[in-house]
């Protein structure tokens, strides 16, 4: 499980293809605290640790990206030279400053705006008809890994929604939204609670 809050920024140094796609992410981690087996987020995507190494504040990490991961996530997420938002895994007792987060994607949204407001920036987000019930004004949702509260929400006449939110100066800094520009695509996580909804309802139908 993780917070959505985001601890480092890492790049996508090297990937090559060996069945599953294996991607090799640049970090500023203490290598002797990434554990072989433990899980990342990375821009949302929750992946297990298969090599490490490095230095402290020089560190690297190599995952294996299945198919179905790469086909449910944002296109050239793994590009070589691509930055990742990344968050190692909640330990009991870590403060809870997000929400809950599970690291598994449920759809890709669109950037459609891009606006600066004061020392923010508002960003409008396109949202598949399939997400679109379980995103509220005023809830949490996941984008690229970054937890974030909605600020409106606007339904579209073909069951789509667009939604906005508002990155402040640090989330700017610390994390990649503040480089996201129109047409760029997007990791979304609806909460965990509007997900067993979405199940539940699914069930009745």
């Amino acid at each position: 499980m993780f917070t959505g809050i985001v601890s480092a920024i890492g790049t996508v140094r090297e990937v090559r293809q060996k069945g599953d796609l294996r991607a090799v992410i640049d970090c500023s981690y203490d290598p002797a605290r990434i554990a072989i087996g433990a899980s990342i987020a990375c821009s949302g995507v929750c992946l297990t640790v298969v090599e490490r190494g490095g230095a402290l504040g020089d560190a690297w990490f190599a995952v294996d990206i299945s198919g179905e991961t790469i086909s449910r996530t944002m296109p050239g997420m793994w590009d070589q030279g691509g930055r990742l938002n990344l968050e190692q895994a909640l330990k009991l007792g870590d403060e809870l400053g997000g929400h809950i987060v599970t690291g598994h994607v449920d759809g890709v949204g669109q950037v459609v705006a891009a606006t600066p407001v004061g020392d923010s920036i508002r960003i409008d987000i396109a949202a598949p008809a399939d997400l679109a019930a379980y995103i509220a004004a005023k809830g949490s949702i996941t984008v690229n890994g970054v937890s974030l509260t909605v600020n409106e929400v606007s339904d579209q006449a073909d069951g789509t929604c667009q939604f906005a939110l508002n990155i402040i100066p640090h989330t700017a800094e610390v994390t990649t939204l503040g480089a996201l520009r129109t047409g760029d695509g997007v990791n979304l996580e609806i909460d965990v609670l509007a997900r067993y909804l979405m199940r539940m309802q699914s069930l009745k139908g």
